[in-house]
């Protein structure tokens, strides 16, 4: 089996410093002035070698330098180079996905490592077979992408030709920084048949019924200990909680309140970290719809080394979000095996005004 990977190496960059995604040069300069550090190329290499412990045999095509051979490199693969990135350019704008992905036309199977401006870019190229998306953007909201990149190389490695149409969706980042909008069907792309070890599509908060998320905001101020602080992550549910405060919160971002004040607003894993290393911080997160991530979607400022130092989590969803997940666990890709594993067993999720249940959560490099 020949595999080509394209890895888009800013992707994620914009999750850590709270930027709601890495689209933009100028985006992406900032990302990196606020100390975010580049992570597809690792979560590629980590594909791989899953990949390639599985299925030593394969041949691998890729990009020259950050767009796939450093990864190759690094997980110690055997490699092909089929296209090398316009002089100058670094492989960082979506000219050269595209261009790399018609170079990789005739593999059998095609890995990109990103978010879902990547797969936007990859559709765009009309690849001809197969593919199947790492995630290490900020927001992965499409379907075409594995849970976790371990389990994108375990996918690949049994990958037998079989395949299914899988969705592309994408926001406008720009607008998503001032206010809620709405994701947008690009179109699909056709993923190997292993349902189970794919995300899924996200899906909106317009299937619940009304009140649902401000029966759990009630539920959740009513229980916030006097002088402990909360970290907020994104999502309608937790917005719903700001409002119940009285507190305008930012959309996507990562909020801080104590004592019904707004402590620190939109911060980044930094401040985040600073802030739960100073005082008692409990993490309050949402379900994402239709994927069933906690952590590791949008919420990058809960990084490894902040989660290590909350009191504890608040987690958040409504009865009819669970019940789509037809049991399901809840999931966890913080990029750290060791932290995502420590989550395995069972978590209380606040369901409304006095209701919770217990139910499952799980590393999404766990199978499943």
């Amino acid at each position: 089996m020949i595999v080509g990977l394209v890895v888009n190496p800013v992707a994620g960059l914009g999750g850590p410093a709270g930027l709601k995604g890495s689209d933009g040069p100028d985006i992406q300069a900032r990302a990196l002035a606020l100390g975010a550090v580049p992570r597809a190329a690792a979560r590629a290499a980590a594909a791989l070698r899953a990949l390639h412990g599985r299925r030593p045999g394969i041949r691998l095509r890729t990009v020259a330098g950050p767009m796939g051979e450093d990864s190759a490199v690094a997980a110690g693969v055997p490699h092909e180079i089929a296209y090398r990135p316009r002089p100058g350019a670094g492989g960082t704008d979506a000219a050269d996905t595209r261009a790399a992905v018609r170079a990789l036309g005739g593999v059998d199977l095609l890995l990109f490592a990103g978010g879902d401006g990547t797969a936007r870019d990859v559709l765009d190229a009309g690849p001809a077979g197969a593919v199947l998306g790492i995630p290490a953007g900020v927001k992965v909201y499409s379907g075409c992408f594995a849970l976790s990149p371990f389990t994108a190389g375990a996918t690949a490695a049994g990958f037998d030709g079989r395949t299914l149409d899988a969705e592309v969706v994408d926001l406008d980042e720009a607008a998503h920084r001032s206010g809620p909008v709405g994701v947008r069907l690009y179109g699909t792309l056709r993923v190997p048949a292993a349902r189970a070890r794919l995300s899924g599509r996200k899906t909106g908060a317009s299937v619940e019924p009304p009140g649902s998320a401000e029966s759990i905001a009630r539920a959740v101020v009513a229980a916030m200990l006097p002088g402990a602080a909360y970290a907020l992550g994104p999502g309608a549910t937790t917005l719903a909680v700001g409002r119940a405060l009285g507190l305008e919160l930012t959309p996507l971002g990562v909020d801080v309140v104590r004592d019904g004040a707004l402590l620190a607003s939109d911060v980044t894993e930094h401040r985040l970290l600073t802030l739960a290393m100073s005082q008692v911080t409990y993490g309050v997160l949402s379900v994402i719809g239709g994927q069933g991530f906690l952590i590791g979607r949008g919420n990058q400022q809960f990084s490894p080394r902040v989660l290590d130092r909350l009191a504890g989590l608040v987690v958040l969803a409504t009865p009819q979000k669970l019940a789509a997940l037809g049991g399901r666990p809840l999931l966890v890709d913080s990029g750290d095996a060791a932290a995502d594993a420590a989550f395995n067993g069972h978590a209380r999720v606040v369901t409304g005004h006095r209701t919770s249940v217990v139910y499952r959560i799980q590393s999404a490099s766990e199978d499943l």
